[in-house]
């Protein structure tokens, strides 16, 4: 039986979305201890779009391989041994696909990354380790469960992966724009019963986010333009009654970090997720110094573990919480799901659904 799946050159002809092929290749033999999966979405992040241009700082395999993170399916088959899933079973992948526990991968898991160091979900059929992956949410569509394991998961280690600052009911969360992860963070924050800020520099898209939430929790978050409020930082310590943030899902990088240290409260906790605002000629200000004078823990988040995906789904199903599917392309426009979400247009995740339409 044979399938067909999207492939990257190998790393020094990286250089554009263009650089992407489709082949036909056979589907994987299913070996003990692995399962079959039947890709039915997978849902890009924005270190897809830089892996494919081959700027991506982190290390990358040098051969060929199969893009995007994201996916999830159904099984189709279950190789000798597999005792935690059966055929017909609806599944997500890991990011890291053998990060199993707690909050921070070793070395050797992170080596274990979808998309760069090992094949990713841009796919029709993927065989992988029965540890690598979770049972998706039963609320889900394929579409919207196949955007959880990179976004999602890392705005939920963000928010409750550091034991001594679990978000509470209450406090202040400050969100960074309206990508994947800000939008996971909004809706999982004010599950919690937070308060949230949330910035963007369009009123559209704040305005979509918004319409994800319930009455009752809109009344929880607070959206700011920053191109028209570049001062957020007062409606910060206005929401949160002069005390500040107590957890800065920060984006940016470099172009954002000034302004997320004068977000957080005395003693609270910054993300780093991403750099998106980063760039030449962006100077990075001094985070020992502005560290030290708010007592503030400055965190890498680097997604999370298997443990911390099952308690996300947990989540979800109790709150009802469905991901911000912001558009769907079809297998064959992998290319141009490439470029819609690097044009910015996008609110939520961006999705390639990999059933064929043959």
């Amino acid at each position: 039986m044979s399938q067909r799946q999207w492939k990257l050159p190998e790393q020094p002809r990286r250089t554009s979305f263009d650089c992407l092929t489709l082949e036909t290749t056979k589907v994987p033999t299913v070996l003990p201890g692995e399962v079959l999966v039947a890709v039915k979405a997978c849902s890009l992040n924005y270190r897809d779009l830089i892996i494919a241009q081959g700027t991506h700082s982190l290390p990358q395999r040098g051969k060929p391989v199969i893009p995007v993170s994201d996916g999830a399916g159904e099984v189709v088959a279950v190789g000798e041994g597999v005792t935690s899933f059966q055929k017909g079973d609806r599944v997500c992948a890991l990011f890291f696909q053998d990060f199993l526990k707690g909050s921070v991968p070793t070395a050797a898991e992170s080596n274990s990354r979808g998309g760069s160091l090992r094949d990713g979900f841009l796919c029709q059929y993927r065989c992988l380790p029965e540890h690598a992956l979770v049972h998706a949410p039963h609320h889900l569509t394929f579409e919207e469960a196949s955007t959880l394991p990179c976004a999602a998961v890392t705005a939920f280690n963000a928010l409750f992966g550091h034991s001594s600052n679990v978000v509470q009911a209450g406090e202040t969360v400050l969100c960074e724009g309206t990508g994947g992860v800000s939008v996971f963070g909004v809706q999982l924050a004010l599950a919690a019963g937070a308060k949230v800020v949330l910035t963007s520099s369009s009123d559209d898209k704040l305005a979509r986010v918004r319409s994800l939430v319930s009455a009752e929790k809109q009344a929880r978050l607070t959206t700011v333009n920053y191109k028209t409020e570049p001062n957020y930082d007062k409606d910060v310590f206005r929401v949160s009654d002069g005390e500040g943030a107590s957890h800065v899902l920060e984006i940016g990088g470099a172009g954002t970090l000034e302004k997320a240290f004068a977000c957080v409260k005395r003693g609270g906790m910054i993300s780093n997720i991403g750099f998106v605002a980063g760039g030449p000629g962006v100077q990075l200000p001094d985070i020992p110094t502005m560290s030290f004078s708010k007592g503030v823990i400055y965190r890498g988040t680097m997604v999370g573990s298997r443990e911390q995906f099952v308690a996300l789904n947990r989540c979800l199903e109790a709150h009802d919480i469905r991901p911000a599917v912001d558009r769907v392309f079809a297998f064959d426009e992998a290319k141009e799901a490439y470029k819609y979400q690097w044009s910015a247009s996008h609110v939520g995740k961006v999705v390639i659904s990999c059933v064929s339409s043959e």
